[in-house]
């Protein structure tokens, strides 16, 4: 397979997303954007490294001058200005210039922060993305959020910065520990519910092929999430409106993330954050009975948790007060008018927030 979309601001292109099933042609799609005879660092964590560090560098050493790579512990432990201040120094002890560039090698805490280092670093370096998980490849390398986490608050510090290329491998999804995959599917599910309910319900249709991996299957499902990211993220770059729908269940996500001292995974908390977004949605009779059930349930069948236990409702709703989302003192909420419609408001009250969270506390104690 070969399939390729190209990403595009005020309609002139801005990079391409390719889906390949190896880095055979890596080097081949660089040299295309003119990224030769300069020095690359290729950044991943402890976990990718021993399975494609050694596969990517060969490839890029077939146009580079100079190839070092940069790894570093794997977990949302390491995504903090402490690890990008050791990148810093990596790269001015490897003498990079602003013509050099960064490769993103691993999941979603690898590329944000890869991208946050190459937007800062000179005042600003290319970087590209290679995404190794199902979150990175269908949602967080695509459309320029870069950042870390400041303090345990989600994403605090970060900038826009687009990548020259995503350069997808497919074949990495083979090696991905089940739970990580489980968390890109929260991701997937998202991405049907607020802007494509035919793709939503191709998802959930095809749960059984889908957690046995079969191969066309992925493609489709991978290439079905990346072109409703490109959508969003070509009408609006720098969230000023439309894209902050992509943020459906981030909010209160986020926030019990947090509290849970992110010993839960992302794509976890935003399948929680889901629920509760649409069992308001439901309480606001915006969606019926059945479409609310079926959106919690179908996150079972994808191995994601509709229930939270160990946190109090009010505390989370706190900690919905500290999200950079907040504007002007209010949450920014995204709810669903329909399956495959999602939109944005600032009216969630805070007893909205608490009976969703509670309904989903009260599913643990059912449980």
């Amino acid at each position: 397979m070969s399939k390729r979309m190209t990403v595009k601001q005020n309609n002139q292109p801005i990079y391409d997303i390719v889906m390949e099933l190896d880095y055979d042609k890596l080097s081949e799609e660089l040299t295309s954007i003119g990224a030769v005879d300069k020095k690359f660092c290729i950044v991943t964590d402890s976990n990718v490294a021993p399975f494609y560090c050694e596969t990517v560098k060969k490839e890029l050493e077939k146009i580079a001058s100079k190839v070092t790579v940069f790894t570093f512990p794997a977990g949302e432990e390491s995504k903090n200005l402490d690890t990008v201040r050791q990148l810093y120094t990596h790269l001015i002890e490897e003498h990079f210039e602003r013509s050099d560039m960064l490769v993103a090698l691993g999941g979603g805490v690898t590329g944000d922060m890869t991208g946050y280092t190459a937007a800062t670093y000179l005042r600003g370096i290319d970087f590209i993305q290679l995404p190794t998980s199902l979150l990175a490849q269908v949602d967080s390398s695509i459309g320029g959020k870069t950042g870390v986490d400041f303090d345990q608050y989600k994403n605090m510090v970060g900038a826009f910065h687009m990548p020259k290329l995503v350069y997808m491998n497919l074949t990495t999804l083979n090696t991905l520990p089940k739970e990580q995959f489980a968390s890109g599917m929260a991701e997937v599910l998202k991405s049907g519910l607020i802007r494509d309910g035919e793709y939503y319900e191709w998802v959930i249709t095809n749960l059984c092929e889908i957690q046995e991996m079969e191969s066309l299957v992925l493609e489709h499902l991978v290439e079905g999430s990346c072109n409703i990211k490109r959508l969003v993220v070509e009408k609006d770059p720098k969230e000023k409106g439309e894209r902050a729908l992509l943020n459906l269940g981030h909010t209160i996500g986020h926030a019990i993330e947090k509290l849970k001292n992110f010993t839960l995974l992302h794509g976890q908390c935003v399948a929680l954050g889901t629920v509760a977004a649409a069992y308001i949605s439901w309480k606001r009779e915006l969606l019926s009975t059945e479409e609310f059930f079926e959106i919690r349930d179908m996150m079972v069948g994808f191995d994601l948790p509709i229930s939270l236990d160990g946190l109090d409702a009010n505390e989370i709703v706190a900690a919905t007060k500290l999200d950079k989302k907040m504007e002007n003192g209010t949450v920014k909420f995204i709810l669903l008018q329909a399956i495959g419609k999602a939109f944005i408001t600032k009216d969630v009250t805070d007893q909205e927030m608490t009976d969703a969270i509670n309904f989903l506390l009260m599913a643990e104690q059912e449980d």
